[in-house]
C-alpha cells in the first residue's frame, strides 16, 4: 500500500522521509539493516511506503522508530503522521476485565484445627465419664487395652478439606539443562511474566514460527539451526532465555524490541 502526499501537505510520505534521511546520512540499505536487524527487503518496502510486510500497525510503528533513530530522525512526528494516515492509534484495552474472575473468586476455607482439637477432647472426656459411671456399680476398675492412658487424641483433618495449592513458577534452567541443549542450534524460550505481550518469531529463512498474543504464565520455545528473529511488543512483560541462559533487560513496558539470535549467543540483537 503506497501513501501519497495530501494536496494540503508538503511533507514527504513516511517512507520517503526515512529514505531521504538515509541518503543524507550517506548510509546504504545494507548498513541500516545491519545496525537495526531489520531485514533488507523490509527496509526497501518501508521506504516505498509498503507496510504490508510488517505484520500489523504495532510492528510497523516499532520498525519506524528503529529506522528513524538509525538515520538520525525524530521518530515522534513520523509515528504521528503514520497514525493519521492509517486511522489513528487503537484505543488501549482495559486491564480490569482480565482480573475480574480472580477478584470475585471465593477464598477456600482452611480447616479449623483448634475447633477439631476441642471437639476431640470433649468426645474422649465424655466417653471416659460414661465408662466410669457404667462400671462403678460393679466395683470394677477401668481396664484399657494396649496401655495407652492418654485421653487426648490428635484431630483428623476433614476428608473433604484439602489445603489450597499454589502454582509454582517455572524454575530457571539448571546447568545440566543448559548443557543438554544442542550446541549447533539456537533455542529461544519466551515466558510471559509481567502481563501480556505480542510476539512474532521467524527462522533464518523468514518462515513465520509464531505471531500472536503471549499471556502471563504462558511460554513459547523456538529452535533453528541458523537464526531466530524475534519481535516483542510490550517487551518489559516477558522473560527471555537464549540457549538456556536468561537475557537481562529485554526492554521496557510498552516498548517494541526486535532481537535476533544464533547458536553461541546470548548477546542482545
Amino acid at each position: 500500500m503506497s501513501i501519497g502526499n495530501s494536496p494540503t501537505d508538503d511533507r514527504p510520505s513516511v517512507g520517503r522521509a526515512i529514505q531521504q534521511a538515509r541518503i543524507a546520512a550517506r548510509l546504504t540499505v545494507e548498513e541500516v539493516s545491519a545496525s537495526t536487524r531489520v531485514r533488507i527487503p523490509l527496509v526497501h518496502a518501508i521506504e516505498q511506503d509498503d507496510f504490508s510486510r510488517c505484520g500489523g500497525d504495532v510492528y510497523a510503528r516499532g520498525h519506524l522508530r528503529t529506522l528513524a533513530r538509525a538515520v538520525q530522525l525524530d521518530p515522534g512526528p513520523l509515528i504521528e503522521q503514520f497514525d493519521a494516515e492509517h486511522g489513528g492509534r487503537p484505543e488501549p484495552t482495559p486491564a480490569a476485565p482480565l482480573f475480574e474472575a480472580e477478584r470475585i473468586r471465593p477464598e477456600r476455607r482452611r480447616p479449623n484445627w483448634t475447633a477439631a482439637m476441642v471437639a476431640a477432647i470433649v468426645a474422649v472426656v465424655g466417653f471416659v465419664g460414661f465408662t466410669l459411671f457404667s462400671d462403678g456399680g460393679q466395683g470394677g476398675g477401668i481396664s484399657v487395652a494396649g496401655g495407652d492412658t492418654n485421653p487426648e487424641k490428635k484431630p483428623t483433618p476433614h476428608p473433604h478439606t484439602t489445603p489450597a495449592k499454589h502454582p509454582r513458577p517455572d524454575p530457571e534452567p539448571s546447568d545440566s539443562a543448559i548443557a543438554g541443549l544442542p550446541k549447533d542450534k539456537v533455542t529461544i524460550k519466551v515466558i510471559g511474566r509481567g502481563g501480556q505481550s505480542w510476539i512474532s518469531a521467524k527462522d533464518a529463512n523468514g518462515k513465520l514460527l509464531e505471531d500472536g498474543l503471549l499471556r502471563e504464565g504462558e511460554s513459547k520455545t523456538f529452535t533453528d539451526k541458523e537464526r531466530i528473529d524475534l519481535v516483542l511488543g510490550n517487551a518489559g512483560a516477558v522473560q527471555l532465555y537464549v540457549n538456556g541462559k536468561e537475557v537481562k533487560e529485554v526492554g521496557d513496558q510498552g516498548s517494541v524490541e526486535r532481537l535476533s539470535y544464533t547458536p553461541g549467543d546470548p548477546q542482545a540483537g
